[in-house]
């Protein structure tokens, strides 16, 4: 068996893992875009590393951006196998690469316009809406009945919830290489134990090889405890005592819910200052909703909320945007808001522009509530830069920035230690690890090794790692 990794290997988006089995089937584990890398990854993302007609099947782990925003290119050029995701994924796929499109679409409008001016010829999108539409055509939707499903003669498949996201799952390939078979498992992104929304991680069979994501390998958490009262410290002091806007930049999916979950609990405790709450992304409004259409994922703590209070995501003062000119609009009100836009990493979407409009404001705060690239605007925010580009302008960071982790959707090292427990040491035989800068790669390697995993491995880009 052949592994290859032409993503997240060595840096933390783009996830793209290839496997070849003994008999030549390819198997491609999730097809993401890389975010937040400039030039680096924009030529990432124009050029696999692999044939893409080459590939039998590609399985998808979670619907995140990272891991699924290069299916369209995927089938751009020439991919026309089966793209197989559970039915949440499915549902928020076809919301976010839509956006995704629409995004790049309107990104190289105002890039281009500035190229026309020095002579320099327009860049063409990664993909459109057409090449959205014929990834959809392809999806197929794979079990959740906790059974392995044949995949091919070879290859069976099982998933299992990680709580990364919703529908977001570790997937696991029983491979048969003559009379022997070999577990196999892709971890995804791990989720958090105790997350407020989703039920899990649950514990995956026994492997023989992991890849395994490493975000945050050298980092912990926030106490859950300490988190309500940390954003009602941020919403006051903001809002109430200096009467500034809040900007949090958020995941549409899962990071938004979870924000909205909690000041909904802060509003029903009589806690929350009566201020507006608006949730500004179309992605994010319609991201809710199919959040509320799949209880099936939710833990038992919300589902017993939900029995008493009511729906989880909707108070007084909460309002949901679509409409460009509502969003415009908020710039010109001047009054104290908390105003929650994708993207998480503020690298696209009408948060770029609430922090441009808010950003030299010394009463503004901007809230980061997860991990972003370090290139990126909110990584730049968050590492305390004095001075940040937006929109190809130069801007002076006056405004406060705080930084909340709790909110990652990633488990941390003894998270994530938690999660590996249900697999005895000694008996992976070789352990991957992808998704990570190279800091908290081999912070995550060593404690790996400490805990009697034999072989841990860092993978490289376009590395063929023989098993």
């Amino acid at each position: 068996m052949h592994i290859s990794s032409f993503g997240a290997a060595g840096r933390v988006t783009g996830s793209k893992h290839v496997i070849t089995t003994e008999k030549g089937t390819k198997i491609l584990l999730d097809c993401g875009l890389v975010q937040g890398e400039g030039a680096v990854g924009e030529e990432l993302n124009r050029h696999f590393g692999f044939d893409p007609v080459s590939l039998n099947y590609v399985l998808i782990s979670h619907a995140h951006i990272d891991h699924t925003g290069l299916l369209p290119r995927l089938v751009k050029q020439g991919y026309r196998g089966p793209i197989f995701c559970n039915a949440p994924t499915k549902d928020l796929m076809d919301l976010m690469l839509l956006d995704s499109a629409k995004i790049q679409e309107s990104d190289l409008g105002h890039l281009n316009k500035r190229r026309a001016t020095k002579g320099l010829p327009p860049i063409e999108p990664l993909y459109d809406v057409e090449d959205v539409q014929q990834v959809f055509r392809q999806v197929e939707i794979m079990p959740m009945d906790g059974d392995y499903w044949e995949l091919c003669e070879e290859v069976s498949v099982l998933c299992t919830r990680n709580a990364h996201i919703l529908g977001s799952v570790a997937i696991t390939l029983a491979i048969r290489e003559g009379v022997s078979e070999k577990k196999f498992t892709f971890t995804g992104d791990i989720g958090r134990p105790g997350d407020q929304i989703l039920s899990g991680p649950d514990a995956f069979p026994q492997s023989d090889i992991i890849i395994c994501e490493s975000t945050y390998g050298n980092r912990r958490h926030e106490p859950s405890k300490d988190a309500e009262a940390h954003l009602l410290r941020v919403v006051k002091d903001t809002c109430v005592n200096r009467g500034g806007k809040l900007i949090i930049p958020a995941f549409s999916i899962d990071r938004t819910q979870e924000l909205i979950y909690l000041l909904d609990r802060l509003e029903h405790k009589g806690l929350l200052p009566k201020i507006p709450v608006y949730v500004d992304s179309p992605l994010s409004v319609n991201a809710t909703a199919v959040m509320a259409r799949h209880r099936e994922e939710y833990n038992k703590e919300i589902l017993d909320y939900i029995t008493r209070d009511g729906d989880p995501f909707g108070f007084s003062n909460l309002h949901y945007i679509s409409k460009v000119d509502e969003s415009k609009a908020l710039n010109n009100d001047s009054g104290p808001a908390i105003i929650i836009s994708a993207s998480g990493m503020a690298e696209a979407g009408r948060v770029k522009h609430h922090i441009a409009n808010n950003i030299g404001d010394v009463n503004a705060t901007v809230l980061i509530v997860g991990y972003a690239t370090p290139m990126s605007l909110a990584g730049q925010l968050r590492e305390g830069k004095e001075h940040v580009r937006i929109f190809g302008s130069e801007y002076d960071v006056r405004c406060r920035v705080e930084v909340m982790d709790y909110f990652s959707a990633h488990a941390d090292y003894e998270e994530m230690l938690e999660y590996l427990s249900c697999q005895v040491p000694e008996r992976v035989e070789h352990m991957l690890l992808v998704h990570g800068d190279s800091d908290a790669l081999q912070a995550w390697q060593s404690r790996l090794l400490a805990k009697g995993f034999p072989k841990v491995h860092i993978m490289k880009m376009g590395e063929d790692y023989v098993c």
